[in-house]
């Protein structure tokens, strides 16, 4: 089953087209990547979902029921991390959860055993400071607390990583992937090594149009190996080889790139004949960043 649906969904500011006939489907129980440049309509996206912006067309469902601008009840449904949480800066961890967990209805036993869990989940659960002296990563891992508290059906996160250190990056990551036992990510994002690294399927938003949707495997298999990599000993091999073949690109001190893999056999038969050292050939496999450059004509 689909989580969200997005059909045909279509909106304007003004003159400014900024998404045009947008169709997305995110399953159940997995970590979406919503990819794009910034300014190329996530964040309208995510807002359209949510109920505060209505569409100009089409229709978006979440959990099989759609989404209305206003005071949508689909809403019962989702947890929502923006990029820059703001808390109560006051109360600790367990006191914010605590008032939020009151403020929706949640009977006060529930509340203690969920904060529990998530603080456990976010590691945050001996924390007893204000959040005021919090850093920008344990805020964040408190906002994806806060977003899961009333077990949505879907966990919308807006760029949550893109003011962390790779320390902060590597955690949140960590609990996004965990979170995906209890409920469905939608993880909007422009950094595309997260994306690689814990999202099952993703779409590529360009110019207010999904440019490539599917699993992680489908998107890679799009564009085929950029190459082969060939990794000398030393400085020496590097030369002979690109005198003897010039259409090699050097992209280090001691690797070249050879673009047509038909020239490859030409090349072992060079080096078994001068016997020259060689430490690494390896086939270059097309990464997210490639196909992407692709998508956005860079």
């Amino acid at each position: 089953m689909d989580m969200l649906t997005l059909s045909h969904v279509a909106k304007h500011f003004g003159e400014k087209q900024v998404l045009n006939d947008v169709c997305l489907h995110v399953p159940e129980h997995t970590v979406f990547g919503f990819v794009g440049q910034n300014g190329a309509g996530k964040t309208t996206s995510m807002k359209l979902i949510l109920g505060l912006l209505a569409c100009d067309s089409g229709e978006i469902e979440v959990n099989g029921m759609p989404v209305r601008y206003g005071n949508t009840a689909t809403n019962r449904f989702i947890g929502y991390l923006p990029d820059v949480p703001e808390f109560y800066s006051f109360m600790t961890p367990r006191e914010y959860l605590r008032f939020c967990g009151e403020i929706t209805g949640m009977p006060t036993k529930e509340i203690k055993n969920r904060s529990q869990e998530l603080l456990e989940l976010v590691g945050l659960a001996e924390e007893k400071r204000r959040i005021k002296g919090f850093s920008r990563g344990m805020k964040q891992r408190l906002g994806i607390a806060q977003a899961l508290l009333n077990r949505p059906k879907l966990l919308i996160c807006d760029e949550p990583t893109s003011a962390l250190d790779p320390v902060g990056r590597k955690e949140l990551l960590d609990i996004l992937v965990e979170a995906k036992e209890q409920t469905t990510v939608l993880f909007s994002t422009h950094i595309l090594s997260d994306v690689e690294r814990i999202c099952d399927e993703l779409a590529f938003l360009h110019d207010g149009k999904i440019a490539v949707q599917g699993t992680m495997e489908e998107v890679r298999k799009i564009r085929k190996a950029t190459g082969t990599e060939l990794e000398m000993e030393d400085r020496q091999g590097i030369e002979k080889l690109r005198r003897a073949f010039p259409f090699l690109k050097l992209i280090g001190s001691h690797r070249l790139l050879l673009e047509n893999p038909e020239q490859l056999p030409d090349i072992l038969h060079f080096l078994a004949d001068k016997k020259m050292p060689v430490l690494r050939i390896e086939r270059r496999e097309p990464t997210l960043e490639d196909l992407f450059m692709e998508v956005i004509g860079k």
